[in-house]
């Protein structure tokens, strides 16, 4: 179980229907907050869910609760999908998990700002995504190293900061942003010396 599976399951409640409620909820914020931004109101998320606002406080008691919650709980799911790439050619794994870490980095960019602003980056919650997104997809990077389809000399902090600065250009369309993120990417790959 990763750190951010054991976070977001320590919150999580035992029982079948506090479970599902938890579960509406996250979903509706989740939904609300990609469309609305950060701001949504939390009655409306409420109504998303098909649950009360006393539901919602019941298990999110502050607003900055649910949003963790929401953050946690997409970096779980990008964790998650390093799994889904195993089967792939090393150079395609890698490829393929960083392309689901900028949609990650470009749907919740506003997620982590809100957070990032209210409690700030230090806090063991961001420590804990960090070393999670760092546990999940450095494997993917090694991987290819030891096939020889990326440059030996390539850390995976670096290669998260390349791709996290194509995922910050200004006004790029998404076709725009895989388009550079894909001549990015070829400046990682292995050449024999000549």
């Amino acid at each position: 179980m990763t750190m951010s599976e054991q976070a977001l399951n320590s919150r999580r409640p035992k029982r079948a229907d506090a479970r599902r409620n938890y579960d509406k909820v996250l979903g509706a914020a989740r939904a609300a907050f990609a469309e609305q931004g950060t701001n949504a109101s939390l009655e409306e998320i409420a109504r998303r869910a098909g649950v009360g606002i006393g539901t919602l406080y019941r298990h999110f008691g502050t607003r900055q609760d649910l949003l963790e919650a929401v953050y946690l709980d997409e970096v779980e799911a990008l964790c998650q999908s390093a799994e889904d790439f195993a089967d792939l050619p090393p150079w395609e794994a890698l490829v393929s998990w960083l392309n689901r870490f900028v949609s990650y980095v470009s749907t919740k960019r506003a997620l982590a700002e809100e957070l990032a602003a209210t409690v700030g980056m230090e806090t063991e919650v961001f420590k804990k995504c960090h070393d999670a997104i760092f546990s999940a997809g450095e494997p993917l990077l090694e991987r290819a190293q030891a096939a020889r389809a990326v440059r030996s000399d390539a850390a995976f902090g670096d290669v998260i900061r390349l791709v996290s600065g194509v995922t910050m250009i200004k006004g790029a369309k998404p076709e725009d942003i895989e388009r550079i993120l894909a001549m990015a990417l070829d400046g990682l790959r292995y050449t024999p010396p000549a």
